[in-house]
């Protein structure tokens, strides 16, 4: 078990199987050195975790544990496609969407929730560039979505 599955575990977590893709992509692509993930939802076992939106059906607080959840099944695809976490020597970018009320403006605050958990896991490795953007609804009626970029070595 790789360094970073022993983070995850010790943090109260599991690696999820990587979850099959809902529509027309692949879960991640390749470029050199650079890993991009398609936007995670927050699946367990192939159903949502919580469904709304933030700041009317669901907290900020439950919607960052949401945000675990979908890093979670970013780092799966990313084992899948390079085979073992450790080879990631960087977070490079996490890019969060939030479902929101009209008035909810801590989207912020949610996605830290992917931010402080990879903080975490991969320690000075894991501080990132990040975006934080509300958007009016996202798929399955998701309140979190997030998509990572990361560095890998071989």
């Amino acid at each position: 078990m790789s360094v970073i599955e022993q983070r995850i575990e010790a943090a109260g977590y599991t690696l999820p199987a990587v979850g099959k893709p809902l529509a027309a992509y692949v879960p991640t692509m390749r470029d050199g050195d650079n890993v991009y993930t398609s936007g995670q939802l927050p699946l367990v076992d192939g159903k949502l975790a919580g469904t709304g939106k933030v700041g009317e059906t669901v907290s900020t607080e439950d919607a960052a544990r949401l945000a675990r959840t979908c890093v979670l099944n970013a780092l799966a695809a990313i084992k899948a496609e390079v085979g073992d976490l450790d080879k990631i020597s960087q977070i490079t970018k996490v890019v969060g969407f939030v479902s929101s009320a009209s008035d909810f403006a801590e989207q912020h605050v949610v996605v830290n929730g992917a931010s402080e958990f990879l903080a975490e896991i991969f320690q000075d490795t894991g501080t990132h560039a990040r975006s934080a953007v509300g958007v009016a609804m996202l798929p399955m009626n998701a309140p979190v979505e997030v998509e990572m970029i990361v560095k890998v070595t071989d």
